[in-house]
């Protein structure tokens, strides 16, 4: 295990315990999660060492690097999965009609098969061999390994997509300046990732799906986002909902805590959660940040 001295977004050393935490996955394993006392920032503390992380993934459980369709929760992904889909590349078009991508974790490669179906030039990188196989051998994509990213031309991309992805990065700041490094002058990127201020988390608490520890380790409120790429002289442009992921995210959690699947309480709590976040625009429980020099 490996302790930070510091919060990654303030650099400040005060935390404080607000919450542990059951790898319900793989390990079974406790981990805490700490908040910056300054800036509020919530993240794993301690984290296993990073050449440890690749065991925590090892679960078909795990479905983004898996694709499997067993049981309600992974049909129940599979089939959102392909409404959004296209509700990405909707997004990207209203910016680019065509050009270059990079999807970082792009997993086993359904967006990018995507966007290369669009006529986009795609690249994809994922640490996960096994992601990565099924992808080249599923939809004959361009999957690199992660170390792959520092040998990337500067500034060759139009757009640089992380789909919940982000809050797995062990290096953080290291990760936002290859972004930087590798975007276009115009280009945009677009991080998605699980909300900790949405009504959500807050009902579920330690049993929040998206905690999903030590996956994830990072716990990102909108101000968390905003302050991060301003420290990297990165604008914050526009926010966007999920919608569907509180639902999602409320069939784990609600798994997580009663042992069933509990459907009317997983659609009642998707529905508060998502008109709670409609008051605010800030807090639904994963959304959608685009982000520009």
């Amino acid at each position: 295990m490996v302790t930070l001295s510091n919060c990654p977004v303030c650099n400040s050393s005060q935390t404080k315990l607000i919450l542990v935490c059951k790898d319900n996955t793989v390990s079974s394993e406790i981990f805490s999660i700490v908040e910056c006392i300054p800036c509020g920032f919530k993240f794993i503390n301690p984290r296993p060492e990073e050449n440890e992380m690749g065991k925590y993934y090892i679960s078909e459980e795990y479905v983004s690097h898996s694709n499997t369709k067993k049981g309600l929760v992974n049909s129940v992904y599979q089939m959102v999965r392909k409404y959004t889909l296209l509700k990405k590349l909707q997004l990207i078009s209203k910016y680019f009609r065509t050009g270059k991508i990079l999807d970082i974790g792009c997993g086993t490669g359904e967006f990018l098969k995507t966007l290369k179906d669009a006529k986009w030039e795609t690249l994809g990188i994922e640490p996960s061999s096994a992601a990565r196989e099924m992808a080249v051998k599923n939809y004959g994509l361009d999957i690199r390994e992660e170390v792959e990213i520092k040998n990337l031309e500067t500034s060759s991309f139009d757009v640089i997509t992380m789909w919940h992805v982000l809050e797995h990065v062990p290096q953080l700041n290291e990760r936002i300046e290859d972004l930087k490094r590798l975007l276009k002058p115009k280009g945009i990127i677009i991080i998605a990732v699980p909300n900790p201020a949405s009504l959500d988390a807050k009902l579920y608490a330690e049993n929040w799906a998206a905690y999903d520890v030590p996956r994830h380790l990072y716990h990102f409120s909108p101000k968390d986002i905003e302050t991060l790429f301003k420290n990297h002289e990165l604008n914050v442009f526009q926010i966007l909902p999920m919608i569907f992921d509180s639902f999602y995210i409320s069939m784990l959690s609600e798994k997580l805590l009663t042992g069933k699947s509990n459907i009317i309480r997983v659609i009642w709590n998707g529905l508060r959660s998502n008109i709670s976040a409609m008051k605010t625009g800030k807090t639904f429980s994963s959304q959608i940040y685009l982000i520009r020099k």
